[in-house]
């Protein structure tokens, strides 16, 4: 054929003064591009691939929730008085003991003080009881006093000794009220609430403050009740957040730990409630009440093969397909792919479970796999 060609050239080379042999010799110089098209069609091209194994199959449990905090408290002070100093605000992060309140003490620095002076004169009280119990034990002896007059003295010390546990009890009871005329935070945190002024005056379990502790968030999910023995501490759980910060794909997921499982379904949606834990140094700004969503992955006692999704290639007709490598031999090297049917099952971890079509030792293609023609020859390059 290409004898011909340049035959044919040649014959239109000599009569170039003739204008429709002129044409010829045009055709001649640039032959159609078929030629080409043909020989790039069966260029080999380079595609990813991954070689097919069994594995354990889990089922995906899609399932959404809200971040709770460890500990939030509602904080009020343990006896009425009057505001008089206020050390913490709204959106301010304290330290465990640290002070957020106080009230007016001087009433009870009052009562205090006369506590104290009760016990003083309960002391000297006991101190002369027992004086003049030591005389009529002296004198009880030469016949001198009666024998109930020194029962009766020594039943006044008795009830002086009492009245003395009885004032230093009322000094330390006084001296913890004075003591309760402040509030500390119990644990560190966030100030996420207050209902407290200067000069208000307040009663006890009236809620002055209310702190919340963002460390080591919990995300609480209602879990369908038919998963409730599926479930265990080990099952992974993948979680995601709504931030609002472009910066972090919407994508990421974050790992969890599996707190607890409440043994108790709700009569009208028939969950039961699901306690988790956020973990891992590496996560998104988060705050209590946000929404959350999770993947639970839940095991099935199964094994199966199971395929990289961007392996699989679904058509508007319905029929899915993988590109398998007919002979493999080794990575880097040529060989010929074909288009196999398959049919799926299950998809987790960015992996689809393959009930038919594919056996454990096949190779699939994963990228590259759009444009591929059966019984094309390509290069194999092992997939990360």
């Amino acid at each position: 054929m290409e004898a011909i060609r340049l035959m044919q050239c040649d014959s239109a080379n000599r009569s170039l003064t003739h204008p429709l042999l002129g044409l010829a010799f045009v055709a001649c110089a640039f032959p159609p591009p078929l030629i080409f098209a043909q020989e790039n069609d069966n260029a080999a091209i380079t595609v990813e691939a991954v070689p097919v194994s069994a594995r354990p199959i889990v089922e995906p449990v899609p399932v959404t929730g809200t971040l709770t905090p460890p500990r939030q408290a509602a904080l009020s002070t343990e006896v009425e008085g009057l505001v008089s100093a206020i050390h913490a605000d709204i959106g301010h992060r304290v330290d465990k003991g640290q002070p957020l309140l106080e009230l007016d003490p001087e009433l009870n620095e009052i009562a205090r003080d006369a506590a104290l002076a009760e016990v003083e004169r309960s002391r000297e009280a006991l101190a002369d009881a027992r004086r003049r119990l030591g005389e009529a034990q002296r004198l009880v002896g030469d016949n001198h006093i009666a024998e109930t007059e020194v029962k009766s003295r020594a039943s006044e010390v008795r009830i002086r000794n009492a009245e003395l546990r009885a004032a230093e009890i009322e000094a330390r009871r006084q001296e913890a009220l004075l003591q309760r005329h402040r509030i500390e935070a119990p644990f560190s945190g966030a100030i996420s609430s207050r209902a407290a002024e200067l000069g208000e005056w307040v009663s006890p379990g009236t809620e002055l403050f209310e702190l919340v502790s963002a460390d080591r968030l919990r995300a609480d999910f209602q879990v369908p009740q038919r998963f409730y023995s599926r479930i265990d501490p080990g099952t992974p759980l993948e979680v995601r957040f709504d931030t609002g910060d472009n910066r972090i794909q919407a994508a990421k997921t974050y790992k969890a730990n599996v707190q607890y499982k409440v043994p108790l379904s709700t009569s009208g949606a028939r969950t039961f409630l699901l306690r988790t834990e956020i973990t891992g140094r590496e996560s998104p700004e988060l705050i209590p009440g946000m929404s959350v969503s999770a993947t639970l992955l839940l095991g099935t006692d199964r094994r199966g093969i199971a395929v990289p999704r961007d392996a699989v290639l679904r058509y508007p007709d319905g029929r899915i397909t993988v590109w398998v490598v007919e002979t493999f031999s080794r990575w880097d090297e040529a060989a010929t792919v074909r288009e196999q049917p398959i049919s799926t099952g299950l998809s987790f971890d960015g992996l689809i479970e393959i009930r038919s079509g594919l056996e454990a030792g096949q190779v699939v293609i994963t990228q590259g796999n759009e444009s591929l023609q059966e019984g094309q020859q390509v290069i194999l390059r092992k997939a990360r």
